[in-house]
């Protein structure tokens, strides 16, 4: 299971803030705010599982804790500079 920095982490690998993460998710925002808080993840597991693979694909990948190093995060593929989402204004123009 995903702990709070492993989503941080995620979130700043791909350059996206918790409101970003949350409609990714289709969780609120105050969630991603609860949970990142956190010391240790409390929360519904399809919550958690929402958030994983909202990360997951978007081009994170979760590397599990072994007896020699903790928890991680990294990109699937390696990204010059990750960019946010584009959103798009009324008419079509960029924001």
């Amino acid at each position: 299971m995903i702990d709070a920095a492993q989503i941080r982490a995620a979130r700043a690998l791909l350059n996206i803030n918790q409101t970003d993460l949350a409609r990714m998710a289709s969780v609120h925002v105050a969630t991603i705010r609860r949970l990142e808080a956190a010391s240790q993840i409390r929360g519904a597991a399809e919550t958690l599982w929402k958030i994983q693979k909202a990360l997951e694909a978007a081009g994170v990948e979760f590397i599990p804790a072994d007896e020699a190093k903790g928890p991680g995060v990294r990109l699937k593929e390696w990204v010059e500079e990750p960019q946010r989402p584009i959103k798009r204004r009324k008419g079509g123009r960029k924001t």
